[in-house]
């Protein structure tokens, strides 16, 4: 029963995010926000299929512990483009709000983003094995979180300045990305049963892709 269910809603989200990206580029009519939002949601999407199809498959078969390696690929890659995916929303709140110069924050965002991957690229993470340590998962989960934080902390002050209705509750989307999200990698080993905080984790995500494209349609008519 987990493995169809879990399966069917993998499927759902990934086809929703990747749909909605592409008809975001398709949408824009030369609105470069949205555009690069549809591409920001194909990455998302892309990215954490690595993940999800072999998740998926290894369920409605022979069960997660004959799939080891691809797992663990496929949660390095989707470490990759997650970063990736906030780096894409950080260009999206600079163009939305009209951004210029702060190159000192823009630094900031690409340094986090740097070493966010730079820690994923560790051979200590042990991606491929079935006990990968969790200081690692902790210690490349450190600059990824405060990336978030600032991207959270960006859309809460612009938003409310503006008066933008549209992206008044982006912020909250990330926050409760991460706030699902953080006792996975903390607990999620010793107590199975936290992992199923991934479901309103990714519900989030969608959450924050609909906001876009639901802004698109309003404003690109």
């Amino acid at each position: 029963m987990q493995a169809i269910a879990e399966t069917l809603f993998d499927a759902v989200y990934l086809i929703s995010v990747i749909t909605i990206g592409v008809l975001m580029i398709r949408g824009s009519r030369g609105e470069s926000q949205f555009r690069l939002f549809g591409w920001m949601a194909i990455v998302l999407g892309a990215g954490d299929s690595f993940h999800l199809i072999p998740r998926a498959v290894a369920l409605c078969t022979t069960g997660l512990e004959n799939y080891t390696v691809l797992l663990g690929l496929g949660k390095w890659i989707t470490s990759v483009t997650m970063t990736v995916f906030y780096v894409l929303l950080y260009y999206v709140w600079r163009q939305r709000y009209q951004v210029k110069g702060q190159n000192g924050l823009t630094a900031a965002v690409y340094c986090l983003a740097g070493i966010r991957i730079a820690l994923c690229m560790m051979p200590q993470n042990q991606w491929l094995s079935a006990a990968a340590p969790l200081s690692w998962g902790i210690y490349r989960n450190i600059p990824f979180a405060m990336l978030g934080l600032l991207i959270i902390v960006l859309f809460y002050r612009s938003a409310n300045e503006r008066g933008d209705r549209a992206f008044r509750w982006m912020w909250l989307t990330i926050v409760l990305s991460f706030g699902f999200y953080i006792p996975v990698v903390l607990w999620a080993d010793a107590v199975p049963m936290i992992g199923m905080l991934m479901i309103p984790k990714t519900c989030a995500y969608v959450w924050t892709v609909l906001i876009g494209y639901y802004a698109m349609k309003k404003e690109c008519k």
